[in-house]
C-alpha cells in the first residue's frame, strides 16, 4: 500500500472519531516543552509530569537557572524520570544551547532546517526529540515518526515496512504537507491508539481500523 494524502486523512479521521481530540502538549512556555521532550526520553509521560512540578516548585524553569543548578541537585529532582545523570547532562546542554541562541524567541526566527540542524548538534538530542521540540515548542510542521508510528504504519500495510525514523517521516510529510496543528493531533492520536489498541500484543478485534489493516486481516485469516 502506498502513502497517499487521502489514505492518511481517512486514518486521521477514524482515529479522531474513535479517541477524540488529544490536546497535546499543555505547557506554560516553550522552554518547559523543550525540557519535557528531553525528560520523556525512554520513559512514560506520567513520570515526567511529576518532575516538571518539582522543577517548577524549585523555580528551575529557565535555561539560566538550570545551568546555575548543581548537577547533584538537578539529578535528585529529576530522578523519577529515569536515567537522571544522563538527563541532567542533556538538560544542561539544551539550556546552554538556548542561551547561545539568545533565548527561545531568537531561536524561533531561524528557518526550520537550520533550527533542526542546530538542535541535532546538542548533546542528547536525536531526530525524534528535535522534531518534538520543533513541533510543540516552535510550531513547525513535523511528523513525529516514533516507535508507535512505525509500528502502526507497518502493521497497517504501508510499503516498504516502516522500520526507520527518516523514511517514515519523509513518506508522510511528502504527501500530507500539513500544518503543525494537524501533525500535533495525528501524533497524539497514533500514540493513544497504540497504547490502547495497537499494542505489542494488539487488540485487533476491538480496533476501528481492522477492516482495512493488513495485520488485522492476516490475524483473522483473510487476505492482507
Amino acid at each position: 500500500m502506498r502513502f497517499t494524502r487521502a489514505r492518511l486523512l481517512k486514518i486521521h479521521e477514524s482515529l479522531l472519531h474513535a479517541h477524540g481530540p488529544q490536546h497535546w502538549w499543555s505547557a506554560t512556555n516553550p522552554f518547559e516543552i523543550m525540557m519535557g521532550a528531553v525528560l520523556v526520553q525512554h520513559t512514560q509521560w506520567r513520570a515526567v509530569t511529576g518532575v516538571i512540578h518539582k522543577l517548577k516548585a524549585a523555580k528551575l524553569m529557565t535555561a539560566g537557572r538550570i545551568l546555575d543548578t548543581s548537577n547533584r541537585h538537578l539529578t535528585a529532582l529529576i530522578r523519577s524520570a529515569g536515567t537522571p545523570r544522563i538527563k541532567t547532562q542533556r538538560l544542561k546542554a539544551l539550556s546552554a544551547w538556548v542561551i547561545e541562541q539568545g533565548g527561545v524567541a531568537k531561536a524561533a526566527k531561524l528557518e526550520t532546517d537550520a533550527l533542526r540542524h542546530s538542535l541535532l548538534a546538542v548533546h542528547g538530542i536525536g531526530p525524534e526529540t528535535a522534531d518534538c521540540i520543533l513541533l510543540y515548542a516552535f510550531q513547525r510542521p513535523m511528523f513525529i515518526a516514533d516507535a508507535y508510528a512505525r509500528r502502526f504504519f507497518t502493521r497497517y500495510g504501508f510499503e516498504p515496512p516502516m522500520l526507520r525514523y527518516e523514511p517514515l517521516q519523509c513518506s508522510v510529510e511528502s504527501v500530507l504537507n500539513a500544518s503543525a496543528a494537524f501533525y500535533d493531533e495525528l501524533h497524539a492520536l497514533i500514540v493513544r491508539h497504540c497504547k490502547n489498541l495497537c499494542r505489542s500484543q494488539p487488540l485487533c478485534e476491538q480496533c476501528m481500523l481492522n477492516s482495512s489493516c493488513a495485520y488485522a486481516k492476516q490475524r483473522a485469516g483473510g487476505s492482507p
